[in-house]
C-alpha cells in the first residue's frame, strides 16, 4: 500500500507517520521511485505497537525508539528481549536513596518475593525499574503510616501473579514470531495498566456501595 493507504487504514495522520519514519519509529517502505514506496501489513502493526507507546503510555520518542530496537534485537534471548522491552517503559518515581523508609522498604520487598518464591525478582533486584518502584511505594505508605505488612503485600501479589500468567497466555496466543509477541507485551503492558486500574476503581465502588451506601445516597440519586 501507499502512505495515504497507509494512513487511511491505521487512522494516523500522512505527516504523522513521516514523523516516524524520521524518528526510525517505524522501518521505511519498498522504494517504488524516487518520492515513493510501499508499506506492508507489518507497518500497519508497527504503527499500532508505537502509537499505544506514545499517545496512550505517554512514552517519549527516544524511550519509544529504544523499546523497539530492544524488541527487535535477536542476538537476546525471547525472555531477555521482553524484559529489557517492558524495562524500558516508564516507571513510577525512584526510591529515595537516604531515606530510612527506603531501607526498610527495600528489607519487606526482599522479603516478600522470598516468601512468594519469585526468584527472577529477587535475583535482578535494585536492577530492576518494578523493584525499585515496589520500594519507593512501600516507603511512601511507610512514610504515611498505611498497612504495608507482608501478608497484606501477599494478597496484592498473589492477584498480581494470577494476572501475569493470563497476560502471558494472551501474548502467547496474540503473536506468532518472536518479535511479535515481545510487541505484543510492550503494547499490552501499555494498554492494559489504565484497564486494570479502572477495573479496581469501578470493584471499590460496587464493594463501598455494598457495605457503606445508607439512606443518604439514596435520596441524592432519586432511587
Amino acid at each position: 500500500m501507499r502512505l495515504r493507504e497507509l494512513s487511511e487504514r491505521s487512522g494516523v495522520p500522512t505527516a504523522t507517520i513521516k514523523y516516524y519514519l524520521r524518528e526510525r519509529l517505524l522501518p521505511p517502505g519498498e522504494r517504488v521511485s524516487a518520492t515513493q514506496a510501499e508499506y506492508g501489513e507489518e507497518h500497519l502493526r508497527r504503527l499500532r505497537l508505537v502509537r499505544a507507546l506514545i499517545q496512550v503510555g505517554r512514552v517519549p520518542v527516544a524511550t519509544a525508539r529504544e523499546v523497539l530496537e530492544t524488541a527487535e534485537d535477536e542476538s537476546l534471548s525471547q525472555n531477555t528481549r521482553m524484559g529489557a522491552a517492558v524495562w524500558a517503559l516508564p516507571h513510577g518515581p525512584e526510591p529515595a536513596e537516604d531515606d530510612p523508609e527506603t531501607a526498610e522498604a527495600t528489607r519487606q520487598v526482599d522479603a516478600l518475593l522470598e516468601r512468594l518464591g519469585w526468584t527472577y525478582g529477587r535475583q535482578l533486584g535494585a536492577t530492576s525499574p518494578a523493584y525499585r518502584m515496589l520500594v519507593a511505594a512501600i516507603a511512601s505508605l511507610e512514610r504515611l503510616g498505611y498497612p504495608h505488612d507482608t501478608d497484606h503485600l501477599a494478597l496484592h501479589a498473589r492477584l498480581a501473579a494470577e494476572l501475569a500468567v493470563a497476560d502471558l497466555d494472551l501474548v502467547e496466543k496474540y503473536g506468532g514470531s518472536p518479535t511479535e509477541r515481545i510487541e505484543a507485551v510492550v503494547a499490552l503492558t501499555v494498554l492494559y495498566e489504565p484497564v486494570l486500574l479502572a477495573l479496581r476503581r469501578l470493584a471499590e465502588t460496587e464493594e463501598s456501595g455494598r457495605r457503606f451506601r445508607d439512606s443518604r445516597d439514596d435520596s441524592r440519586d432519586g432511587s
